[in-house]
């Protein structure tokens, strides 16, 4: 239907200098951890955890130092052993200030009791979610979703399978690739622990075709285990996104504004199922993820890094960026976010650091040519041309109208574009901006309410004095 991809739009971008190629036959090699660790409350989707500690408490490594706020927030866990110095603030890489705990680290490892699920293979749904949440597991291919709120299935819905996503089809990343050569019968156990406390019979793990090595690995530790299958996709970018993926694998369409489980499945990352794994099997929590350290470093790998760690560590680790580095990123180049501070820890969903010359920032736009290869790329069917006008025209009422929250910044629409125009950065803005705008029409609609009531409560009253 769509040739050499399974889904609407996307690109293949291209690696450039420094791309996979360099970084897939390097293994994950622990990153010793930092004398100072900065471990942000606020590192995944929704609320900042509360503390739990104090300055001056001596923490374990994989205490619980701070606990969910509400819902959809998630547990956050010493990664080393020492001594909190500070409970204060620090940048993330987004440029916001969120609440962290400051850790001096005694370089002893002194681990808290850990405690693995007495019975493994037995586990209900709810003690799996209760497992999942304690180990503070949120989606670790970037979005840091809290995993126990996507495990969490509401009663109309129906789970029918779950998707596993390998793909890792960002240039340059590679900290999935080397999990899934790695560490392959871990995340095949882990997902065969959700099927068993979800009473799933089938598992699709969708991996890009440039990984041969890792759907080899992946199908060789499955072959024992009924009802798990490795599909080899073809290259194809954004097909890590959950909608391409589920498409791409099962040919159902996850309907507008809705999640995976409309569409009967759980999308999660290998490297999430792997830290599942670790949380049942030995009860460790979630408190470092392998991060790639990619483009133009000079001695680019894969690193085991704990949470806290800053980011000048991993530099220094691979001898530092080569002189004609002009950004950093957090991510990968298509979504990742451009940082200067080199302090900022490395955090639950940090997936790579990459050092990229001035060919990643230089751009010089031009009027739109109203060429239409935006729209031929944008993999969720949308109009990136006329949002971009409007949100330049601020006619933020039309861009609603038309879907603009409905774009998963991928940045394929700005990769094809001949004009260079920063249509990603425009998305960003303009979904920001409704998203405000909506919030102060509900916070109106709700005062307006409120006032009615009032009035209708007083005119009552009034009626029963007369």
């Amino acid at each position: 239907m769509f040739g050499k991809r399974l889904f609407p739009g996307g690109v293949h971008p291209h690696e450039g200098k420094g791309g996979k190629s360099v970084n897939q036959s390097n293994p994950i090699v622990p990153l010793p951890a930092p004398q100072r660790l900065t471990i942000p409350l606020s590192q995944h989707t929704g609320a900042p955890a509360r503390p739990l500690v104090q300055k001056g408490d001596h923490v374990l490594m994989g205490q619980k130092i701070g606990e969910p706020a509400s819902f959809v927030s998630a547990a956050v866990h010493a990664s080393v052993s020492g001594t909190v110095t500070e409970i204060g603030t620090c940048y993330n890489f987004g440029g916001y200030e969120v609440p962290c705990v400051v850790i001096e680290n005694d370089y002893k490892d002194e681990w808290v009791p850990l405690h693995p699920a007495e019975h493994p293979e037995t586990l209900t749904a709810a003690e799996m979610v209760q497992i999942v949440r304690e180990a503070g597991i949120v989606g670790m291919g970037g979005a840091t979703f809290p995993t126990p709120v996507k495990l969490t299935i509401a009663p109309d819905k129906h789970l029918e399978f779950f998707v596993v996503n390998g793909a890792e089809c960002e240039p340059y990343l590679t900290a999935d690739h080397r999990l899934m050569l790695e560490k392959p019968t871990q995340i095949i156990d882990g997902i065969r622990l959700l099927m068993n406390a979800f009473g799933v019979h089938e598992t699709l793990i969708g991996v890009e075709n440039n990984k041969a090595d890792a759907i080899e690995a992946l199908r060789a530790a499955a072959a024992n285990v009924e009802g798990i299958k490795v599909v080899s996709l073809p290259v194809r970018y954004p097909q890590g996104g959950e909608k391409q993926l589920v498409y791409a694998l099962t040919k159902r369409v996850i309907p507008g504004g809705g999640l995976p489980i409309d569409a009967g499945c759980v999308v999660l990352n290998v490297g999430t199922v792997f830290a599942i794994d670790e949380a049942v099997r030995k009860g460790i929590p979630l408190i470092q993820r392998v991060t790639t350290a990619g483009g133009l470093m000079n001695n680019p790998g894969n690193y085991l890094v704990r949470i806290g760690t800053p980011v000048r560590s991993l530099i220094n680790a691979c001898g530092g960026t080569q002189p004609h580095v002009r950004t950093l990123i957090s991510g990968g180049p298509m979504m990742g976010t451009a940082f200067v501070n080199i302090d900022i820890p490395i955090t639950k969903g940090c997936s790579g650091i990459l050092a990229l010359d001035k060919s990643a920032i230089d751009v010089d736009e031009s009027a739109c040519i109203r060429c239409g290869r935006c729209m031929r790329a944008c993999p969720m069917h949308l109009q990136p041309a006329q949002m971009d006008r409007l949100i330049r025209v601020e006619n933020f009422d039309e861009l609603d109208r038309i879907g603009v929250l409905s774009c998963i910044e991928c940045g394929a629409c700005t990769y094809v574009c001949p004009a260079k125009r920063l249509l990603t950065q425009s998305f960003r803005s303009g979904k920001r901006i409704v998203n405000i705008r909506r919030k102060k029409v509900k916070e109106r609609e709700a005062a307006e309410k409120a006032a009615a009531e009032a009035k209708a409560q007083q005119g009552g009253q009034a009626g029963k004095e007369a």
